[in-house]
């Protein structure tokens, strides 16, 4: 692991996720009757639950509102969900007065120009390997993985190896 990355990413105590494109492959699906669906990767979610159990706190900032992501959020026990929320560094400031937190105890992983702001401004602001060009170049860091493709485990993993909770999540399974 890039040396500083892992700095950033041992002062880490919240992470957050953007949903279209990191948490899923960033299609959508729309249904005849109106609903939609999306799906997402198993892999990605018991890395953000062992990312929870490691004690980093959890978020997603959407800019779209879907009751998917509203169940996928409470399925994986991630604390802090915001969706229909275009300027996600607005968020990220209500955010972090709720917390007492600093910028740079904040990852987040995203993929497109909605997420640049917040990428640019956090401890450790990632991206997918499928986002966009632009946000990848400005990133401090990019997955090998593509979004809904175990970018957020990779994400995740990151963050534990660097505290040195990783091992220890994947003992408790043996």
């Amino acid at each position: 692991m890039n040396s500083d990355l892992q700095q950033r990413a041992r002062l880490i105590r919240l992470a957050i996720f953007d949903v279209d494109g990191v948490l899923t492959d960033g299609k959508l699906y729309f249904l005849p009757e109106g609903g939609e669906f999306k799906t997402f990767n198993t892999l990605d979610g018991h890395g953000i639950k062992m990312l929870i159990n490691s004690g980093v706190r959890t978020a997603i900032i959407s800019g779209r509102k879907t009751p998917v992501v509203e169940r996928r959020a409470q399925n994986l026990g991630i604390q802090h969900l915001y969706q229909g929320r275009e300027d996600k560094l607005v968020v990220l400031d209500e955010l972090l007065a709720e917390l007492g937190l600093s910028y740079a105890q904040v990852a987040y992983l995203g993929d497109d120009l909605p997420d640049l702001p917040v990428i640019r401004r956090v401890g450790l602001g990632m991206a997918v390997a499928s986002a966009d060009t632009f946000v990848r170049q400005h990133a401090a860091g990019v997955t090998q993985a593509r979004g809904g493709e175990g970018a957020a485990r990779e994400f995740c993993e990151l963050i534990m190896r660097a505290q040195g909770t990783l091992e220890a999540a994947q003992a408790a399974y043996l």
